[in-house]
């Protein structure tokens, strides 16, 4: 792969955004890693467990490497291209297809709203039930939303610094589970048979399903990294700072993942694992360390709630981003005089976030932002290979070909029915299209009868 180099031309000034760039390399790095941790891992492994059984950690390292693939094709293409908008604009350098574009766009947004919505219904469930189970879950998920909403709209610098200090507890809520673990190999406990035991009986075909379902949902734990490009605006030099962040963050998370998904089934049966929408929690207390359970369920709080704060942040520089290429209406790309930033946008995406949080539970609205990711990345994959033709006056970094190919194969084996996926999640996708396609109808007639288009 080529870097870099340290004479690279920078493609634009500081000054040529209303942004304010206040992300430098240390806090992109950690962006991205609590990006990529959190609701994921520590609400949907029971989940993933169902579906594959005891061999837990083998659809996590398919997701690491799927990640990697598609990893590398983002940090091309922001290093040539370091806007917001993310995959919506890079369809649109690509394809020129506006249609396309909008299509693109609306899932990625709509992919960070269902991770948004599955990290609320997480913070209501069995974690907070260890403290509290007075309070209706969908209220109190629905409260959860407009409360980091409200942390969105004071500002940037206040929303990456504080997914600062909850991606430090997230990363100890972890540790602990590792810690666990060690001991519990060490004292000789746990069952290692475990390891390689598979729920799907039968033929070969049905073991494949499994694991690729398994795999399709494991992947919801990885995805966050390409939000991080929606922050190049916001982002100090960026096209130096994202190759390290972003593949730092995803070795570092798949790392992680894999060791947990290790010791959760060493620990816990997947039947129980499967049962619990706060999974980690029965491995804390499976441990032979005397960890306080409550401890770890306030440390799960925390966790789910980066989630959501990034992808409500996430959602809102997209609508920025997408209401200056005129492919939303300029009004979600109105900026907060003073406190610089998207007003309207945060207000739009945390709404929807809202709506979506009454339509489904975890590992429902889990897997539906996989699978609208997947699809997102096989184009993102093919745009990468397009977009060799387009040549920039600064030096960026340079997927070896390769990657993408294989990207963009993965990414449409986990999208499709090869999967086995329920109809729900096809459901809750095509519903979202619809609206998606109905939205861009209705933004084009505006532009036509105001005489822009």
């Amino acid at each position: 792969m080529s870097a870099i180099g340290s004479d690279a031309a920078a493609p634009e000034s500081q000054d040529d955004t209303p942004l304010r760039r206040a992300i430098g390399p240390k806090l992109l790095v950690l962006f991205v890693i609590g990006d990529i941790l959190g609701t994921g891992i520590y609400a949907t492994t029971g989940q993933v467990a169902g579906k594959v059984g005891g061999a837990l950690w083998l659809p996590f390292v398919i997701g690491f490497v799927v990640a990697i693939l598609t990893a590398a094709s983002y940090v091309e293409l922001v290093g040539k291209y370091p806007k917001a908008a993310g995959a919506a604009l890079y369809t649109q350098k690509a394809f020129q297809v506006p249609f396309l574009t909008f299509i693109v766009a609306f899932m990625v947004m709509c992919s960070g709203l269902s991770s948004a919505s599955a990290a609320a219904r997480a913070f209501s469930g069995d974690y907070l039930a260890e403290f509290t189970d007075f309070f209706p879950p969908t209220l109190i998920a629905v409260l959860f939303i407009l409360a980091l909403a409200a942390l969105n709209l004071r500002g940037v610098s206040e929303s990456v610094k504080t997914n600062v200090v909850l991606t430090v507890v997230e990363l100890t809520g972890l540790v602990i589970i590792l810690t666990i673990g060690a001991w519990a190999v060490l004292s000789g406990d746990g069952e290692p048979s475990r390891l390689g035991e598979f729920q799907a009986e039968g033929t070969g075909f049905a073991l494949m399903t499994s694991v690729l379902g398994a795999t399709a949902l494991g992947f919801f734990a990885f995805v966050g990294f390409e939000d991080s490009v929606n922050m190049a605006e916001e982002t100090k030099d960026p096209v130096r700072t994202f190759p390290r962040a972003i593949f730092t963050g995803v070795l570092v998370t798949g790392t992680i993942y894999i060791l947990v998904a290790l010791v959760s089934s060493l620990l816990v049966d997947y039947r129980v694992l499967e049962d619990s929408s706060g999974p980690l929690l029965e491995v804390v207390k499976a441990g032979g360390l005397d960890f306080p359970p409550k401890l770890f369920a306030l440390i799960a709080l925390f966790a789910v709630t980066n989630s959501a704060l990034i992808n409500i942040m996430m959602a809102s520089r997209l609508c920025y981003g997408m209401a200056n290429e005129r492919i939303l209406p300029r009004a979600l790309g109105r900026v907060l005089p003073r406190r610089r930033t998207p007003v309207v946008g945060i207000v739009f995406v945390s709404l929807l976030a809202v709506g979506l949080v009454s339509t489904g539970e975890i590992e429902g609205l889990g897997d539906t932002t996989a699978f609208l990711l997947l699809c997102v990345f096989a184009v993102v994959n093919v745009a990468v290979l397009v977009l060799r033709r387009d040549r920039v006056e600064h030096r960026h970094f340079r997927t070896p070909t390769v990657l993408p190919v294989l990207g963009a194969l993965t990414a449409l084996i986990l999208a499709s029915p090869l999967s086995d996926r329920p109809a729900n999640v096809y459901i809750r996708a095509g519903v979202l299209l619809a609206i998606g396609i109905g939205l861009w109808v209705l933004n084009k007639l505006v532009l036509r009868v105001r005489g822009e288009e």
